[in-house]
């Protein structure tokens, strides 16, 4: 058996905590005892390729060199996970600049700044973090491999679920993926976001694949009934 080695997908399970408070599961059942579990979100091992930063740094570099059923426990410095805590990124604001009145842990978005996080309110100035939530911190993950990921049809269904979140119907034929997109994809934020680069990794990870076609198929929307023009 190898080890696993920079550019081979592996099938990846892992639960992220911080001073013991769980914020992350492949797991379904241990992210609805921790409270964090989304309805909308897919659970369950994920397809990443080592080396390639599908995950954060520390987590990614601690795949090389291990074997396939590795099982165990992982501490990852701020460094190698959401970056160190910047106070540069720690910004002040008139109340009035904001249409809805701020309170602490409200997030905001502002231009330039992205997202960020009120931690404060002073007389009349709001004060945002604009750092990761994470940032600053350790982190503790406990992790398996669960297996290497051969199948090109599982590596290519893989990056798809990694970056948009979906299942899609996927073949491959004479160096030819084709992938069926599914109805209305086109108005799917995370498709339409990642889908280069989804195009990107496919080529640049699976050398076998010299040609990708993506079919969208569209169908007439029913009627109640046969409308006839007025006249």
């Amino acid at each position: 058996m190898m080890a696993i080695q920079e550019g081979d997908f592996v099938k990846l399970s892992y639960t992220g905590s911080v001073d013991g408070r769980i914020f992350d599961s492949t797991d379904e059942e241990e992210a609805k005892a921790a409270g964090i579990h989304n309805p909308q979100g897919s659970y369950g091992p994920v397809v990443v390729r080592a080396g390639s930063h599908h995950i954060i740094l520390g987590l990614d570099e601690a795949l090389i060199g291990k074997d396939e059923g590795f099982e165990g426990d992982l501490e990852v410095p701020p460094e190698k996970a959401y970056g160190l805590h910047d106070r540069k990124r720690v910004e002040s604001f008139p109340k009035n600049k904001f249409k809805e009145k701020p309170v602490k842990g409200m997030t905001i978005k502002v231009e330039k700044l992205g997202e960020g996080t009120v931690i404060d309110l002073i007389g009349g100035r709001v004060i945002a973090d604009f750092n990761h939530p994470l940032s600053g911190k350790t982190i503790h993950y406990r992790m398996k491999i669960e297996s290497k990921v051969e199948d090109l049809i599982d590596k290519v269904q893989g990056l798809i679920r990694l970056y948009a979140g979906k299942d899609m119907e996927i073949s491959f034929l004479d160096g030819i993926l084709t992938i069926n997109l599914p109805s209305g994809i086109n108005y799917d934020r995370l498709w339409v976001t990642w889908r280069s680069r989804i195009m990107h990794e496919s080529f640049e990870a699976i050398p076998e694949i010299k040609e990708i076609i993506l079919i969208e198929t569209l169908k007439r929307p029913e009627t109640s009934g046969q409308e006839t023009p007025e006249e």
